[in-house]
């Protein structure tokens, strides 16, 4: 015997051990089982008692002119019940009916049963059959047996035993199935016991029985957040280090960033590395119609995450029960999710207490959060995941082309600058996407050319080769690109230009590229030459053709917006001088006033007015002064259908304002007689033909000048 089994005995000698019997665990369909198995009982109780069914001649012959019929019983005029005489019963052919159930009871009847068409007929029938044993009778000498009828009863208001059911049970079954069945749907599925466990949290426990793979080593570019992240790791893991000074382990902490930044792979890289149970669900599963079931689910949340302490709870888009309370945009009465908020804020930080329970949330609309979400001693920290930048972006590629075939002329640190304003999830969809693309030229390894194609094919759309565009068209929109195109040359401030096409993709008729500057500082006159290079094309049509189309659509937009936010948000006014009518705590977000006057607006409207219009002024300037250069560009643009920045040198000469970036572009080598053989870089899409935007600006976005004709 081992000695841990002796020990065992030698703490309790003589006594025995308890048996142990398995837990009861209730379950709703049993008593399903058990009601059924009742009816089927009943029914084989009785089964003996039953009438059997014979035939009116069988009746007549054998039961009623041998006078063995007690009374007769006519049920609702169509059924006649037969009760035999109990002397008679003893007869061999009533043996089958002689007793009922269970033992030898006597069965009392009904013992038989046939069925009638006519009331009338039927007794017609039983006056000829008295007379027919009268003959009978008097033929044979003896006496007569049947020597009056038996007494009739009428029971017209009997309902069978299954019309029972049906009226009395069935329905209400049908409509408790079906409430079962909408509270399943609408409580997330699972067994018939679901609809009492409504109120349960409806979190994904990852334990050590549900093992999370992902660390922090498959977490690339995101070093400033990974260092915050792996503190609460060790916060967890030692606890002493930090307690034994004073200090207290944080109560929760937020993670804040643009969509695709990598929030929720942190979480999972948490859940990963900190060995401990791990909640995660998400900001709307608290949510229901039910009236305090958001806020029952929190409850139930913070019980199962302190039982199981220390525990970490990642809620996934916070914001959909974090929101303001009092800004709800709707007018509505429910208030639902006020009060799951304000069940979750008593939770995290309220009279009790949550030691060894840490709270991780994420959302890209940390603007909308309440304030008393946001404070110290709930989320304590916020943790900014921002765009990964150059160095953030190598990372990344590193991790998404490590399953991928790649040629030896692809180089990460040329597709690192060609992505600026990526996310992870973007370089992850392009790394994807130049598989698929070098799988449809039926190739065995994916090569540079295919990552770019990737990268026109995800921010500008698919080419359109065959759509429809008269001469005059092709070359108003090849007049509109070379205008961008050269502006933006001539242009210091610009940004520097990759190519030019005139091809259709997506919802565009052509597109001018640039590779923007990645700066976190943009000048006024940054601003004032981007505008210029916007307004290009639209000049490039006036001096050209005299007049002007609707192809400028995202151009105006773009332009609009940097006038405004130049006036109105930056301060970059002289008239209005340094004035902001920015909100960024977002408490304005639902008001239906101004944070300025009538007057004032109508200064920002003029001022805005006189800045697009000396932008445009200038732009014209610059394009008749080298309209000779522009008929060139246009007319080779018309010829070859896409150039790159040696065309422009060699029309315009070397950019003098060229960055170390732009050096280093220049080197690459670009083919220039292939329209699907460019080196194209990321482009920001304005407007389509219908004026739905395809991809949101960011300041670091790649910026794209389209040429859109208005629907």
């Amino acid at each position: 015997m081992p000695e841990k089994d002796n020990q065992s005995q030698k703490k309790s000698p003589g006594k025995i051990p308890k048996p142990s019997f398995p837990k009861f665990n209730f379950n709703l369909y049993w008593i399903y089982g058990l009601v059924l198995i009742i009816m089927f009982a009943i029914q084989f109780m009785n089964f003996g008692s039953r009438p059997v069914k014979i035939t009116y001649d069988r009746f007549e012959k054998d039961m009623l002119l041998n006078g063995d019929v007690a009374k007769l019983e006519i049920v609702n005029k169509e059924e006649v019940r037969v009760y035999i005489k109990s002397d008679k019963l003893n007869k061999d052919e009533y043996k089958n009916v002689r007793s009922k159930g269970f033992g030898n009871a006597v069965n009392e009847g009904p013992h038989f049963y046939f069925t009638i068409g006519d009331i009338n007929t039927f007794t017609n029938q039983l006056k000829d059959a008295e007379s027919k044993a009268a003959q009978i009778a008097s033929a044979t000498k003896k006496p007569n047996e049947l020597e009056s009828l038996p007494p009739i009863d009428y029971n017209n208001n009997e309902r069978s035993y299954w019309d029972f059911i049906i009226s009395w049970l069935l329905l209400p079954a049908i409509l408790i199935f079906v409430w079962i069945m909408i509270m399943r749907r609408m409580s997330g599925g699972g067994g018939g016991s679901q609809i009492f466990n409504i109120g349960k949290s409806r979190a994904q426990l990852f334990d050590k029985d549900m093992h999370v793979k992902v660390t922090f080593n498959d977490v690339a570019g995101l070093e400033e957040a990974k260092i915050e992240v792996m503190e609460i790791v060790d916060f967890l893991k030692n606890p002493k280090k930090y307690t034994q000074l004073g200090g207290k382990i944080p109560r929760g902490a937020l993670l804040v960033g643009p969509p695709g930044t990598g929030k929720t792979l942190l979480a999972k890289a948490v859940a990963g590395e900190a060995q401990v149970p791990f909640f995660s669900l998400s900001g709307s599963d608290f949510v229901e119609m039910f009236v305090g079931v958001g806020a029952s689910r929190v409850r139930d949340l913070f019980k199962q995450a302190k039982e199981k302490a220390p525990s970490i709870i990642f809620i996934d888009e916070i914001d959909a029960i974090g929101r303001a309370r009092g800004k709800a945009a709707s007018f509505s009465a429910n208030d639902e999710r006020e009060s799951t908020l304000n069940q979750l804020l008593t939770e995290m930080d309220g009279f009790g207490s949550n030691s060894g329970v840490i709270i991780l949330a994420a959302t890209n609309r940390a603007d909308v959060l309440d304030r008393a979400l946001l404070r110290p001693g709930r989320f304590d920290r916020q943790i900014y995941v921002e765009l990964p930048d150059l160095n953030g972006r190598k990372e990344i590629f590193k991790v998404h082309i490590k399953p991928l075939k790649l040629d030896s002329s692809v180089d990460i640190d040329f597709l690192a600058k060609q992505t600026p304003g990526f996310s992870g999830a973007d370089i992850a969809n392009l790394c994807n996407e130049s598989a698929l693309i070098a799988a449809r030229k039926n190739k065995n390894i994916i090569d540079k050319q295919d990552f770019l194609d990737a990268v026109d094919r995800i921010i500008g759309g698919l080419e359109k080769k065959n759509k429809i565009i008269s001469q005059h068209e092709k070359k108003v929109i090849a007049y509109h690109e070379a205008g961008h195109a050269a502006v933006s040359w001539l242009l210091e401030h610009a940004h520097p230009l990759v190519k030019v096409t005139i091809v259709p993709r997506g919802n565009s008729l052509g597109a001018a590229w640039y590779l923007p500057e990645e700066r976190s500082l943009t000048t006024k006159e940054q601003i004032f030459d981007e505008m210029c290079a916007a307004l290009g094309g639209r000049a490039s049509e006036e001096i050209t053709f005299g007049t002007i189309s609707t192809g400028a659509l995202s151009d105006l937009e773009k332009i609009t917006k940097q006038a405004y936010a130049s006036v109105a948000v930056f301060g970059l006014n002289e008239k209005l001088g340094n004035i902001s009518y920015y909100d960024s705590s977002g408490s304005q977000e639902y008001t239906f006033t101004k944070p300025y006057s009538e007057k004032t607006a109508q200064v920002i409207d003029e001022e805005v007015s006189k800045l697009i219009e000396s932008a445009y002024e200038k732009t014209k300037v610059i394009l008749t002064q080298y309209k000779d250069k522009l008929d060139r560009l246009a007319n080779r643009l018309l010829d070859k259908e896409v150039l790159f920045k040696e065309d422009l040198e060699e029309i315009f000469g070397k950019r003098q304002w060229a960055s170390a970036d732009d050096m280093t572009m220049r080197n690459e080598k670009k083919p220039s007689d292939s329209v699907n053989s460019d080196d194209s870089v990321p482009k920001h899409t304005h407007k389509t033909e219908n004026g739905s935007p395809l991809k949101e600006k960011t300041p670091e976005t790649p910026a794209r000048e389209e040429s859109n004709p208005a629907s």
